[in-house]
């Protein structure tokens, strides 16, 4: 297949991914600490975040009790065929903060993950949005579920998705 577009410029784009061993984190993960600490390690750069996170490109930028934010840079490599960010990198972010904001609600060899999510796109998001920050803050946290809600908004505060979401709360083995 020809690269090139009708002008002679490449069409081809190339992004390298680098990432450190996914078993190393997860032994971080379940060591003696809390979901909390466990977090603010990865924002403070002591502990490598997952590799979905790389691949993606969010960051963890704050983080407290009860509540995650994350930021992405949207880029042309988070499109779908009609030059928008794909909802599933959307639903991503939003995924990954609402758990975050669970996870930090829970003691040493405690976690959680999503059973179910529901996620509403109100605008769409491109390259030209600039930043983006989903924040998420829990709903009602019991012994084995938590309830938690999410939001996309751009540097002017432009809504662009929410959502909510069921976590499962556990013992790791």
């Amino acid at each position: 297949m020809d690269t090139l577009d009708d002008s002679g410029r490449d069409r081809e784009r190339k992004r390298t991914i680098v990432w450190d061993d996914p078993q190393i984190n997860k032994r971080d993960a379940v060591s003696a600490i809390s979901g909390l600490d466990y977090l603010r390690s990865i924002r403070d750069g002591k502990i490598s975040p997952p590799p979905a996170a790389k691949l993606i490109g969010y960051q963890l930028k704050d983080v407290d009790y009860g509540f995650a934010a994350f930021e992405l840079h949207p880029g042309e490599h988070h499109y779908n065929p009609f030059a928008t960010v794909h909802g599933g990198i959307l639903s991503t972010l939003l995924d990954t903060a609402m758990t975050a904001a669970v996870l930090t609600t829970l003691p040493q060899n405690i976690t959680c993950s999503t059973v179910e999510i529901k996620v509403n796109f109100i605008k769409p998001v491109t390259a030209e949005s600039k930043l983006v920050r989903c924040e998420a803050k829990i709903i009602h946290s019991g012994r084995k579920l938590a309830t938690v809600e999410g939001r996309i908004k751009g540097g002017n505060d432009e809504l662009y998705a929410h959502g909510v979401s069921t976590c499962l709360i556990f013992k790791v083995n």
